[in-house]
């Protein structure tokens, strides 16, 4: 979960997030309407903009939702988006059509994570995956990126641990670039100081797979090896910060031979 940043004038906090986008005051003017000589004013302190010209910019900055309530708390504004528990009777509805989405990608493996990546709602494809693995890693709050990169996780299954592993840090590190979240650096620290698994390596030789269209997560299931390949969604313009944290992965058979096992399950 990202912490907003308090202390802070909304001027620095919109110059860094401009910083970030590799923008500059002209070409960020002439997106959100305005004009270069406003936006320094901004971003110097000499001008106080609008809830409007706040809310302009961080669309156009791409700002997560959770931080453009602290974009609006440093201008003196109220927060604008809730963060409404997931189990709230609010959210019933997207609670049902996540569970639906889950079932009817059976036998399939989906799952649900948050923005720190605990586990909120995963498919029977997940709970075959994680058949075997050890309860400590099991009892809840599940985390996604410690069951799979944990040596006692699924990281020794993964025959293509570090291509695949090398794929979801690089991941976790575009996230914590684009959203200050103590949590989620905490998170990467340490699954990325996890020891690799000696058996962990790209499959070589005459057992090597055929090229994919995308990389694929091989994995090995009850002496059958499994190809994926992720599939990552989120919901598009989010009025809550929990919504907008949630993301909906799906994996993809990217052989014949593994639809045909799954089915057979």
């Amino acid at each position: 979960m990202t912490s907003v940043v308090s202390g802070k004038e909304v001027g620095p906090l919109l110059r860094g997030w401009r910083e970030r986008r590799r923008l500059s005051q002209l070409e960020l003017a002439l997106r959100a309407d305005s004009s270069a000589r406003h936006i320094s004013f901004i971003e110097t302190g000499r001008a106080r903009p609008s809830e409007e010209m706040v809310l302009r910019l961080a669309e156009h900055l791409e700002v997560p939702v959770r931080e453009r309530n602290a974009l609006l708390l440093a201008a003196g504004y109220a927060p604008r988006y809730t963060q409404t528990p997931l189990d709230d009777p609010s959210l019933g509805t997207l609670r049902e059509g996540i569970e639906q989405l889950l079932a009817g990608y059976d036998p399939y493996p989906a799952i649900v994570v948050d923005g720190s990546y605990t586990v909120v709602a995963a498919n029977r494809g997940i709970t075959m995956l994680l058949a075997g693995l050890p309860e400590h890693l099991l009892a809840p709050p599940l985390n996604s990126m410690r069951i799979t990169l944990h040596p006692e996780g699924l990281a020794p299954r993964i025959l293509n641990l570090p291509e695949w592993r090398g794929h979801l840090l690089a991941q976790m590190e575009r996230q914590i670039a684009l959203a200050r979240s103590a949590t989620l650096r905490a998170l990467y620290d340490e699954v990325a100081a996890y020891p690799v698994p000696e058996r962990a390596g790209a499959v070589t030789g005459p057992e090597a797979p055929a090229p994919y269209f995308a990389l694929p997560l091989r994995i090995e299931h009850d002496g059958h090896v499994l190809s994926f390949v992720s599939s990552i969604s989120t919901f598009n313009t989010p009025m809550d910060v929990t919504v907008a944290e949630l993301a909906i992965e799906t994996l993809l058979p990217a052989d014949p031979a593994t639809v045909k096992y799954l089915q057979s399950l």
